[in-house]
Protein backbone atom coordinates (compact mmCIF):
# COMPACT_ATOMS: atom_id res chain seq x y z
CA UNK A 1 0.00 0.00 0.00
CA UNK A 2 1.93 3.41 -0.74
CA UNK A 3 2.20 5.52 1.88
CA UNK A 4 0.18 8.87 2.31
CA UNK A 5 3.50 11.03 3.10
CA UNK A 6 7.02 9.30 1.74
CA UNK A 7 9.81 12.11 2.33
CA UNK A 8 12.86 10.28 0.83
CA UNK A 9 16.42 11.49 0.97
CA UNK A 10 15.01 14.92 1.78
CA UNK A 11 18.23 18.01 2.05
CA UNK A 12 17.18 21.50 2.98
CA UNK A 13 20.24 23.92 3.41
CA UNK A 14 19.78 27.15 4.00
CA UNK A 15 22.27 30.13 2.97
CA UNK A 16 23.97 32.63 5.49
CA UNK A 17 26.64 34.71 5.33
CA UNK A 18 29.48 32.19 6.71
CA UNK A 19 28.09 29.84 4.25
CA UNK A 20 25.00 26.59 3.96
CA UNK A 21 23.73 25.74 6.87
CA UNK A 22 22.87 21.65 6.56
CA UNK A 23 19.56 22.21 8.47
CA UNK A 24 18.10 19.02 6.80
CA UNK A 25 20.42 16.15 5.71
CA UNK A 26 19.17 13.23 4.23
CA UNK A 27 15.97 12.40 6.25
CA UNK A 28 13.62 9.74 5.20
CA UNK A 29 10.26 9.63 7.11
CA UNK A 30 6.97 7.94 6.23
CA UNK A 31 2.88 8.56 7.44
CA UNK A 32 0.51 6.14 6.53
CA UNK A 33 -3.09 6.86 6.45
CA UNK A 34 -4.68 7.12 9.63
CA UNK A 35 -1.61 7.25 11.50
CA UNK A 36 -0.22 9.39 14.49
CA UNK A 37 3.75 9.68 13.71
CA UNK A 38 5.95 12.33 16.25
CA UNK A 39 9.23 13.86 15.40
CA UNK A 40 10.97 14.74 18.44
CA UNK A 41 14.98 16.10 19.55
CA UNK A 42 16.09 18.93 20.36
CA UNK A 43 15.48 22.58 19.52
CA UNK A 44 17.56 23.08 16.06
CA UNK A 45 17.38 19.30 15.02
CA UNK A 46 15.89 20.22 11.81
CA UNK A 47 11.74 19.47 13.30
CA UNK A 48 10.17 22.37 12.44
CA UNK A 49 12.46 22.70 8.86
CA UNK A 50 11.02 19.19 7.83
CA UNK A 51 7.66 20.08 8.21
CA UNK A 52 7.47 23.58 6.91
CA UNK A 53 9.28 21.76 3.93
CA UNK A 54 6.47 19.62 2.68
CA UNK A 55 4.42 22.23 2.09
CA UNK A 56 7.00 24.69 0.83
CA UNK A 57 6.22 27.25 3.96
CA UNK A 58 10.38 27.44 4.19
CA UNK A 59 11.74 31.03 2.61
CA UNK A 60 13.45 30.11 -0.29
CA UNK A 61 15.80 31.60 -1.23
CA UNK A 62 17.59 31.67 1.48
CA UNK A 63 16.74 28.45 1.94
CA UNK A 64 16.84 25.49 -0.67
CA UNK A 65 15.58 22.29 -1.54
CA UNK A 66 19.19 20.71 -2.08
CA UNK A 67 17.98 16.63 -2.82
CA UNK A 68 15.41 13.87 -2.32
CA UNK A 69 11.52 13.76 -2.94
CA UNK A 70 8.53 14.16 -0.92
CA UNK A 71 5.64 12.17 -2.13
CA UNK A 72 2.19 13.08 -1.98
CA UNK A 73 -0.03 10.24 -2.46
CA UNK A 74 2.05 9.39 -5.19
CA UNK A 75 2.63 13.00 -6.29
CA UNK A 76 6.26 14.61 -5.67
CA UNK A 77 5.42 17.74 -4.27
CA UNK A 78 9.07 19.21 -4.57
CA UNK A 79 9.03 20.28 -8.59
CA UNK A 80 5.31 21.92 -7.87
CA UNK A 81 4.94 25.59 -8.36
CA UNK A 82 3.78 27.95 -6.32
CA UNK A 83 0.09 27.82 -7.39
CA UNK A 84 -0.24 24.23 -7.59
CA UNK A 85 1.43 24.47 -3.74
CA UNK A 86 -1.72 26.19 -2.91
CA UNK A 87 -4.01 23.58 -4.14
CA UNK A 88 -2.56 21.69 -1.30
CA UNK A 89 -2.44 23.73 1.56
CA UNK A 90 -5.25 23.31 3.75
CA UNK A 91 -7.54 21.25 1.13
CA UNK A 92 -5.45 18.66 1.61
CA UNK A 93 -2.68 19.01 4.28
CA UNK A 94 -3.49 21.10 7.42
CA UNK A 95 -0.60 22.76 9.18
CA UNK A 96 -0.63 24.10 13.00
CA UNK A 97 1.77 26.71 13.47
CA UNK A 98 3.87 26.40 16.93
CA UNK A 99 2.66 29.97 18.49
CA UNK A 100 -0.70 30.66 18.54
CA UNK A 101 0.07 34.12 20.48
CA UNK A 102 1.58 35.22 16.76
CA UNK A 103 0.04 33.40 14.19
CA UNK A 104 -3.00 34.90 13.66
CA UNK A 105 -3.78 38.10 11.62
CA UNK A 106 -4.38 40.51 14.78
CA UNK A 107 -6.70 42.92 12.71
CA UNK A 108 -8.62 39.92 11.13
CA UNK A 109 -11.28 38.21 13.37
CA UNK A 110 -11.35 34.44 13.77
CA UNK A 111 -14.02 33.94 11.66
CA UNK A 112 -12.61 36.08 8.93
CA UNK A 113 -9.04 34.18 8.99
CA UNK A 114 -11.38 30.41 8.97
CA UNK A 115 -13.27 31.58 6.06
CA UNK A 116 -10.84 32.73 3.99
CA UNK A 117 -9.19 29.26 3.58
CA UNK A 118 -12.77 27.88 3.23
CA UNK A 119 -13.41 29.76 0.29
CA UNK A 120 -10.00 29.77 -1.07
CA UNK A 121 -10.69 25.97 -1.37
CA UNK A 122 -14.19 25.26 -1.12
CA UNK A 123 -15.68 27.91 -3.40
CA UNK A 124 -18.23 28.83 -0.87
CA UNK A 125 -19.67 32.07 -0.42
CA UNK A 126 -19.04 34.44 2.23
CA UNK A 127 -22.18 33.52 4.38
CA UNK A 128 -21.62 29.94 3.87
CA UNK A 129 -18.04 30.44 4.69
CA UNK A 130 -19.01 31.94 8.15
CA UNK A 131 -21.36 29.31 8.76
CA UNK A 132 -18.43 26.68 8.09
CA UNK A 133 -15.89 28.59 10.53
CA UNK A 134 -19.01 29.02 13.12
CA UNK A 135 -19.03 24.92 12.63
CA UNK A 136 -15.29 24.35 13.11
CA UNK A 137 -15.45 26.69 16.67
CA UNK A 138 -18.12 24.26 17.51
CA UNK A 139 -15.82 21.41 16.71
CA UNK A 140 -12.98 22.60 18.43
CA UNK A 141 -15.26 22.92 21.43
CA UNK A 142 -15.23 26.97 21.62
CA UNK A 143 -18.54 27.94 23.30
CA UNK A 144 -20.97 30.15 21.94
CA UNK A 145 -18.79 29.80 18.15
CA UNK A 146 -21.54 32.16 16.22
CA UNK A 147 -20.96 35.19 18.57
CA UNK A 148 -17.05 34.32 18.75
CA UNK A 149 -16.13 34.17 15.15
CA UNK A 150 -17.18 37.95 15.65
CA UNK A 151 -13.81 38.36 17.78
CA UNK A 152 -10.47 39.27 17.23
CA UNK A 153 -7.23 36.80 18.24
CA UNK A 154 -6.67 39.15 21.23
CA UNK A 155 -10.38 38.46 22.85
CA UNK A 156 -8.86 34.49 22.77
CA UNK A 157 -6.53 33.05 25.39
CA UNK A 158 -3.41 31.49 24.62
CA UNK A 159 -5.58 27.85 24.47
CA UNK A 160 -7.91 29.36 22.81
CA UNK A 161 -6.07 30.50 20.55
CA UNK A 162 -4.38 26.91 19.21
CA UNK A 163 -7.98 25.31 19.47
CA UNK A 164 -8.56 28.39 16.50
CA UNK A 165 -6.01 27.19 15.04
CA UNK A 166 -6.72 23.64 15.01
CA UNK A 167 -9.79 24.81 13.36
CA UNK A 168 -8.31 26.34 10.87
CA UNK A 169 -6.49 23.65 10.05
CA UNK A 170 -9.03 21.25 10.18
CA UNK A 171 -11.73 23.65 8.04
CA UNK A 172 -11.06 21.98 4.79
CA UNK A 173 -11.62 17.92 5.95
CA UNK A 174 -7.96 17.57 4.85
CA UNK A 175 -5.79 13.71 4.77
CA UNK A 176 -3.03 14.88 6.89
CA UNK A 177 -2.78 17.22 9.99
CA UNK A 178 1.71 18.88 10.66
CA UNK A 179 1.31 20.10 14.13
CA UNK A 180 4.57 21.98 14.69
CA UNK A 181 4.42 21.82 18.65
CA UNK A 182 1.00 22.74 19.40
CA UNK A 183 1.37 22.69 22.92
CA UNK A 184 3.75 25.57 23.13
CA UNK A 185 3.75 28.81 25.58
CA UNK A 186 0.67 26.51 26.95
CA UNK A 187 0.19 25.68 30.20
CA UNK A 188 0.42 22.08 31.54
CA UNK A 189 -3.27 21.60 31.46
CA UNK A 190 -4.15 23.40 28.47
CA UNK A 191 -1.63 20.87 27.06
CA UNK A 192 -3.52 18.12 27.78
CA UNK A 193 -6.88 19.75 26.55
CA UNK A 194 -5.07 20.20 22.92
CA UNK A 195 -3.83 17.10 22.53
CA UNK A 196 -6.92 14.97 23.25
CA UNK A 197 -8.36 16.84 21.04
CA UNK A 198 -6.17 16.71 18.02
CA UNK A 199 -6.53 12.85 19.23
CA UNK A 200 -10.19 13.22 19.10
CA UNK A 201 -10.17 15.06 15.66
CA UNK A 202 -8.19 12.73 14.16
CA UNK A 203 -10.69 9.86 14.79
CA UNK A 204 -14.17 11.53 14.53
CA UNK A 205 -11.93 12.89 10.47
CA UNK A 206 -10.48 10.07 9.70
CA UNK A 207 -6.82 12.11 9.45
CA UNK A 208 -3.24 10.97 9.47
CA UNK A 209 -1.01 13.50 12.27
CA UNK A 210 2.23 14.38 11.81
CA UNK A 211 3.51 15.48 15.19
CA UNK A 212 6.89 17.79 16.22
CA UNK A 213 7.57 17.56 19.83
CA UNK A 214 10.73 17.78 22.04
CA UNK A 215 8.45 16.55 24.87
CA UNK A 216 9.07 12.93 25.10
CA UNK A 217 6.34 12.34 27.36
CA UNK A 218 3.84 14.00 24.74
CA UNK A 219 5.23 11.30 22.16
CA UNK A 220 4.46 8.73 24.41
CA UNK A 221 0.65 9.36 24.88
CA UNK A 222 -0.25 10.20 21.26
CA UNK A 223 2.45 8.60 19.03
CA UNK A 224 2.03 5.49 16.85
CA UNK A 225 5.33 5.53 15.65
CA UNK A 226 8.67 7.99 16.59
CA UNK A 227 11.64 9.16 14.76
CA UNK A 228 14.14 10.90 16.82
CA UNK A 229 16.01 13.45 14.57
CA UNK A 230 19.83 14.90 15.76
CA UNK A 231 21.45 17.60 14.04
CA UNK A 232 19.58 17.21 10.54
CA UNK A 233 19.39 13.67 10.66
CA UNK A 234 17.00 10.43 11.60
CA UNK A 235 18.71 8.92 14.41
CA UNK A 236 16.18 6.38 15.49
CA UNK A 237 12.41 5.22 14.27
CA UNK A 238 10.26 2.22 16.37
CA UNK A 239 7.13 2.28 17.15
CA UNK A 240 6.54 4.00 20.27
CA UNK A 241 6.22 0.31 22.79
CA UNK A 242 9.48 -0.50 21.57
CA UNK A 243 11.22 3.06 21.66
CA UNK A 244 10.22 3.44 25.03
CA UNK A 245 10.90 -0.11 26.04
CA UNK A 246 14.15 -0.65 24.48
CA UNK A 247 15.52 2.39 23.19
CA UNK A 248 18.89 1.38 21.06
CA UNK A 249 20.54 5.04 20.42
CA UNK A 250 22.52 6.38 22.90
CA UNK A 251 20.39 10.18 22.35
CA UNK A 252 17.56 8.22 22.23
CA UNK A 253 18.04 6.86 25.56
CA UNK A 254 19.67 10.24 26.95
CA UNK A 255 16.10 11.97 25.93
CA UNK A 256 14.14 9.08 27.45
CA UNK A 257 15.81 9.28 30.95
CA UNK A 258 15.40 13.08 30.96
CA UNK A 259 11.36 12.68 31.77
CA UNK A 260 10.53 12.58 35.20
CA UNK A 261 8.85 9.75 36.31
CA UNK A 262 5.74 9.89 39.00
CA UNK A 263 6.31 6.39 40.06
CA UNK A 264 9.47 6.83 41.04
CA UNK A 265 9.24 10.00 43.26
CA UNK A 266 7.91 8.96 46.45
CA UNK A 267 10.86 6.16 46.51
CA UNK A 268 13.65 7.70 44.29
CA UNK A 269 15.57 10.94 45.18
CA UNK A 270 17.83 10.12 41.57
CA UNK A 271 18.12 13.57 39.61
CA UNK A 272 17.16 13.72 36.46
CA UNK A 273 20.03 13.10 33.53
CA UNK A 274 20.94 15.81 31.26
CA UNK A 275 22.45 15.14 27.79
CA UNK A 276 26.20 16.91 27.56
CA UNK A 277 27.25 19.75 24.99
CA UNK A 278 25.11 20.96 22.55
CA UNK A 279 23.89 20.37 19.13
CA UNK A 280 26.68 20.78 16.68
CA UNK A 281 27.16 23.60 13.97
CA UNK A 282 25.23 22.57 10.53
CA UNK A 283 27.23 24.59 9.11
CA UNK A 284 30.58 22.03 9.16
CA UNK A 285 29.18 18.77 10.97
CA UNK A 286 31.31 16.25 11.68
CA UNK A 287 32.47 13.64 9.95
CA UNK A 288 31.30 11.00 11.49
CA UNK A 289 28.48 10.38 14.16
CA UNK A 290 27.16 13.70 14.45
CA UNK A 291 26.03 12.77 18.05
CA UNK A 292 29.50 10.92 18.95
CA UNK A 293 31.05 14.74 20.91
CA UNK A 294 28.63 14.08 23.69
CA UNK A 295 28.30 10.07 23.83
CA UNK A 296 29.62 8.41 26.62
CA UNK A 297 29.52 5.12 24.22
CA UNK A 298 31.55 6.32 21.45
CA UNK A 299 34.76 5.07 20.29
CA UNK A 300 36.95 5.98 17.09
CA UNK A 301 35.11 4.57 14.65
CA UNK A 302 31.86 6.71 15.81
CA UNK A 303 34.15 9.68 15.01
CA UNK A 304 35.43 8.65 11.85
CA UNK A 305 32.47 6.84 10.41
CA UNK A 306 29.32 7.98 10.08
CA UNK A 307 26.61 4.96 11.05
CA UNK A 308 23.70 4.43 8.50
CA UNK A 309 20.28 3.94 9.36
CA UNK A 310 19.57 0.23 9.65
CA UNK A 311 16.85 -1.88 10.54
CA UNK A 312 17.76 -3.94 13.43
CA UNK A 313 14.37 -5.32 15.03
CA UNK A 314 11.22 -5.45 12.41
CA UNK A 315 10.10 -2.13 11.95
CA UNK A 316 13.04 -0.48 14.70
CA UNK A 317 15.41 1.46 12.78
CA UNK A 318 19.07 2.88 14.16
CA UNK A 319 22.06 5.00 13.04
CA UNK A 320 24.69 3.42 15.81
CA UNK A 321 27.80 1.76 14.94
CA UNK A 322 26.94 -0.37 18.48
CA UNK A 323 23.25 -0.12 18.29
CA UNK A 324 23.16 -3.93 19.34
CA UNK A 325 25.56 -3.53 22.62
CA UNK A 326 23.54 -0.66 23.77
CA UNK A 327 20.16 -1.87 24.25
CA UNK A 328 18.70 -0.34 27.23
Amino acid sequence: MTRLLEISGLKVHFRTDDGWVRAVDGVDIGVDRGETVCIVGESGCGKTVTAKTVLKLIDMPPGRIVDGSIMWQGRDLVPLAPAQMRGIRAKEIGFIFQEPMTSLNPVYTVGDQIAETVREHEGLSRRAAMDRAAEMLSLVNIPNPTKRVHDYPHQFSGGMRQRVMIAMALSCNPKLVIADEPTTALDVTIQAQILDLLEEMKERLGMAVLLITHAMGVVAENAQRVIVMYAGKVVEEAPVGPLFARPRHPYTQGLIRSIPRLDLAATSHQRLEAIPGSVPSLLHPPVGCRFAARCRHATPECVATEPPLREIDPGHKVACHHAESLAA
